[in-house]
């Protein structure tokens, strides 16, 4: 459970976030999965009048029972499984109904062939999809690729990783959104490689 101050102090950051950037931004509330069960359904009521787009991870994904007690409190979209593994991981979170929108991240789930199944599971229940990326040149175009093809498409997650100079020379191609859009690569693969005269700066040497 939150305590009044702590549940104050939550909705004031909010609030602020809405006052500052008007009505035509959305919001993302991502809580890493940090709150009770309790305490995510409070916190949730509290901002609901803030038109929040999404309430990311309010808890542990693995209990679906409890995720979808969440969900069925609140008008706020629920998303959540970056921490998914395989079709198997969301069963019961898609049987359920208790989620918004599925996060799989193809660095984790077991790939884009497993990706694919997991979104189109995703989709026989109404649920969309917003691919989870940490920022990485190589996971970012295969999510873009992933998302281009199927219908519950959302969202593409911009992290902020993906802005840093260090990540963004890793690879031959820096993929950067303009005017809020991503353009799919078109090359051949992934659409991506390394970029092998960076790569020699970060290679480690082991002395015996």
């Amino acid at each position: 459970m939150l305590l009044a101050d702590q549940l104050k102090m939550g909705e004031a950051r909010i609030a602020a976030m809405r006052e500052a950037m008007g009505d035509d931004a959305d919001i993302i509330v991502e809580i890493h999965s940090l709150l009770g069960t309790n305490s995510a359904i409070q916190f949730a009521k509290a901002i609901e009048k803030y038109r929040i787009f999404l309430y990311e991870e309010p808890i542990h994904p693995l209990n679906s029972d409890n995720m979808q007690k969440v969900s069925r409190s609140t008008t706020i979209p629920i998303a959540t499984g970056e921490r998914s593994y395989t079709r198997w991981g969301y069963r019961e979170l898609l049987e359920k109904q208790s989620i918004a929108v599925a996060q799989p991240d193809l660095c984790l789930c077991g790939g884009i062939t497993e990706g694919k199944k997991i979104c189109d599971y995703a989709n026989i229940y109404d649920t969309t999809v917003q691919v989870h990326v940490c920022g990485g040149p190589v996971s970012t175009v295969a999510a873009l690729h992933m998302e281009t093809a199927i219908p519950n498409f959302i969202i593409h997650e911009h992290h902020t990783n993906a802005m840093k100079a260090s990540i963004r020379e890793l690879c031959t191609h820096d993929y950067q959104p303009e005017n809020g859009y991503y353009v799919a690569p078109e090359q051949p693969g992934l659409g991506q490689e390394l970029n092998d005269e960076v790569v020699k700066e970060y290679l480690a040497y082991v002395i015996k």
